[in-house]
Formats: structure tokens, sequence, C-alpha cells
């Protein structure tokens, strides 16, 4: 039975974008219930909010399409003025049940001759008989226009005494758009985040065919395991899905495992997806690059570009800084005269190693300590000598700005500043080599 019904619209229509719109039936459903019928005047605005990727602009795009309703579909980035914003809606409006592209130029000044464009729109291309809608994405931008747009699309029904809804589609909530002088309240709509099990039934959509269903939905259901706790954009997740399939069937088509061996083919593709973690989010190779690896069986730090963070190009003493404050802030402040003076004396043992500092200090984490401290265990690890000029104060700020150390407490104290490094051992060992 469809969970898509609706009086006004064919049924085959539904069917159809139901197959589309998978794990957003409820959304749709009750955006139907506030369309109505296309001769029927909807709700004069409508918000849409959600993170990104829980498939908002998707939605509204296959809504419209797959049942033919005639709107405009504007990015408010790419259009970023308010006269270029109003004079692309009238543009693509002019366009719009024909499906044919405008290409008279449209000159739009202001509010007051959209307004009068509008209508002329509307009556020349004979859509005063059904609505039209206005979906606005990435709507937050218009909060950079002037005063007087948000609150003219919240009530554009009533401005131009048509049947119209300006849908706006955004990341934040509309506590954060509301005016404070006030303005039409907009009916407010909520798009939750996928869970897993959409997720897993979203990407499972997509196997390629000569592999049976169920075995690609295995391989969906592994690379959740492995990503969903540190990527949940759908985007994301679909990339990696295409990017690592060709390793995961390998002992497929090499017929050392058919498609039911779970475990075998978990033990080929599990070192691969440590090694994709590398980069989620971050982009910093190209797909034949990435197949590339895998083909060759290579460490991600072999490509150019690959964990560029563990490469960063400092000047020469920045790098002794970072591992100076490295050690100061890992290392016990009693232990700098035993590893850094020649001549520091004896220490007995059982004073030096008391039973609660048996712990791992990197499971700790980075304790803050003084700049004095700071520069004095610089010069002992520096080979030579190393005056302590506004050189060098001017790179601990620049190591502040790039956030590789923190400042910890105030900048007008009164016993000097203190700082923490933030970064890993890894990194460290970069740098160090």
């Amino acid at each position: 039975m469809p969970n898509l019904e609706h009086p006004a619209y064919p049924a085959a229509d539904l069917l159809r974008l139901e197959g589309l719109v998978p794990c957003r039936e409820s959304q749709v459903s009750t955006l139907l219930s506030i369309f109505g019928e296309r001769q029927q005047f909807s709700f004069p605005s409508i918000f849409i909010y959600g993170h990104t990727s829980s498939g908002k602009t998707y939605v509204m795009k296959t809504l419209l399409t797959t049942l033919q309703l005639p709107h405009v579909f504007v990015n408010c980035v790419e259009y970023f003025t308010s006269r270029l914003l109003l004079e692309e809606i009238l543009i693509q409006l002019q366009s719009c049940p024909s499906g044919t592209e405008q290409t008279s130029p449209v000159h739009c000044d202001s509010l007051s001759d959209f307004v009068r464009l509008f209508k002329q729109a509307v009556a020349t291309q004979e859509l005063q008989d059904q609505t039209v809608y206005i979906v606005l994405d990435r709507a937050e931008q218009l909060r950079e226009m002037e005063a007087n747009i948000l609150p003219a699309f919240l009530r554009l029904q009533e401005l131009t005494d048509r049947n119209v809804t300006v849908i706006l589609l955004s990341e934040i909530v509309w506590e954060l758009f509301r005016p404070n002088i006030g303005c039409f309240e907009p009916f407010t709509m909520y798009f939750p985040d996928y869970s897993i099990g959409h997720l897993q039934k979203i990407l499972s959509q997509n196997h390629p065919p000569e592999y049976s269903a169920d075995f690609y939905a295995a391989y969906i259901n592994i690379l959740l395991g492995v990503f969903y706790m540190v990527c949940r954009d759908l985007k994301e997740l679909r990339h990696l899905a295409a990017l690592n399939f060709a390793k995961y069937c390998e002992p497929v088509v090499r017929g050392e495992a058919n498609e039911r061996d779970t475990r075998k083919l978990w033990k080929n593709i599990e070192p691969h997806l440590k090694k994709a973690m590398q980069t989620v989010y971050l982009r910093e190779i190209s797909s034949s690059q990435w197949e590339r690896l895998q083909h060759d069986d290579g460490e991600p730090g072999q490509l150019k570009g690959l964990s560029a963070h563990t490469h960063v190009e400092l000047p020469y003493y920045s790098k002794f800084l970072l591992i100076a404050a490295y050690l100061a802030s890992y290392n016990p402040v009693r232990t700098d005269k035993r590893f850094f003076l020649k001549h520091h004396g004896k220490i007995r043992k059982t004073n030096f190693m008391k039973k609660h500092e048996k712990t791992s200090n990197h499971l700790l984490g980075p304790k803050p300590f003084p700049l004095d401290r700071l520069l004095a265990i610089l010069y002992s690890i520096v080979d030579n000598r190393v005056a302590p000029t506004a050189n060098i104060f001017s790179q601990i700020t620049s190591l502040v700005t790039l956030q590789l150390l923190s400042m910890v407490g105030q900048n007008d104290q009164l016993d000097g500043p203190r700082y923490k490094c933030t970064v890993s051992l890894d990194f460290i060992r970069a740098i160090a080599r």
C-alpha cells in the first residue's frame, strides 16, 4: 500500500515520487497536505530547516518536478544581491510553463517593480489558475540583503494578490531570521537527520547491476559501521561507498571468496577503510589517485596531497618552538632538569617514579606551560644560540593563530601567558624528521 495519497494528483506520479524520496515520505505527505490542489491557495510562506545533507533541496526539487507544479528554484548564494535575485525569479517565471529558456533580459530595480512584473508574468503565462511556488535555497543569505526583502517574500501572496507560495530552505532555525520589528510568521517544518537505518536503505539503492542487492547491502552495512560515528553526510558517504566498492569486490573477482563470505571480505577491506578515514571531508586527493593508491597497496602518505596536515611547512625556529611546546605539554616540570641539562646530578628512582605517575601522559592530555619554560626548552634543543628577539615571539603568535598552540587564560595575566600544545604525536614526529 503506498504511503503517499492525494486525490488531486495521479496515483502513478505519487508512486514514482515515493520511490524517489525514500525515508522522507512523512515530510512529503505534510507538504502535499499544505499545497492542496493546484488551483487552491496554499500557505503564503513555508520555512524548511535542517542540517546539511538532510534532503531539503532534493525533496523539494523532486516533489515539484515529479508532480509538474509551476515553480522557480533559486540559490541565494549564486544570486547574492536583491536585484540579481528578483531578476532571476522573473526570468525563470517567464519560462515556467513551457520549460523553454527565456533569453530576453529583465530589469528589476526595486521591490515595487518586482511586484508589478510578477503580476504581468503570471497573467501572461496563464498561471493565475494554479499555485506558483518560489523556492529560495540557502535562504540565510536573505539576512544580508535589504531589510524589506525577507518580510516581502514572507507575504508575497498578499502583496501581489496572486496564488503564490514562497518556500525558504535553510540550515539555521527561524528564530535567527525573525526581524526585530516583527513579520509574517511562515509555516515552519523540520527535516531531521537521516538515521543509520535510513542511510542503509538509501545507499543500498545504488547497487551495481552485476552484483546482488544483498551483497551491496552487506557492503554498505560494513561502511556505515566504520564511518557513521564520524560522518553523517549522505553525499560524503555515497562518495566513499563508490570509491571503495571495487576493493571490497576483489576477493570475489579473483575467485578467492563468494558473495556470502563476509568475514573474508571484511578482512580485505578493513585496512583500506582505515586509510579512507584520514580523508573524510578533506578531498585531498582525486578519486583516480585513491584508486591507484589502493591498487598499489601503498600508504596514504605516499601520494602528494594526502594527509597534508602532517606536512605543514613552517619556518625553521617555528618547528623547534612546536617541538618544545609539545615537550612542555606532556613532560612533568620536574623532569626538565633531567632531560635538558647535561650535569643534572643524581635523581633517586623512588622519588622520580611515583605510583600515580605510571599513567601515560598522552592519555591525560596536554598540560599548560608558561612562556619562560617554553623558551628554556627551546634554547636547550637548538644546537646554536638563539637570542630572544621579537622574531621568536612573533612566531609563537603565529603558531597560536594557526591553532597549533592555544593560549590558556587571559592576555592580561600578571604572571605571563600560558600555552598548551594542540597537535598530535604523529604531527610532531613528522616535524622532527
